[in-house]
């Protein structure tokens, strides 16, 4: 037996949001490059750790669709 959940929370929403601002800003045009090439990065590494969290829930959910749940939260192995 082991409990559900996640072992290292991302701040999913948060991350999205910060993302949309890294795009805007670099859809401006306004950055110099130096900045432009340093958001780029952080909007790369953003992406991947929520392409990693989405794919996290996915597997969850898919544990949870094929596998029954005591009435305690707990997986029955």
């Amino acid at each position: 037996l082991r409990p559900i959940f996640m072992t290292k929370p991302i701040h999913f929403e948060k991350s999205i949001a910060e993302l949309e601002a890294i795009v805007t800003q670099l859809e401006n045009g306004e950055l110099s490059l130096e900045d432009a090439l340093t958001q780029f990065e952080k909007g790369i590494t953003l992406a991947r750790k929520c392409e990693e969290t989405l794919t996290q829930a996915e597997q969850k959910i898919e544990l949870l669709s094929s596998t029954k749940l005591s009435n305690d939260g707990v997986l029955d192995e």
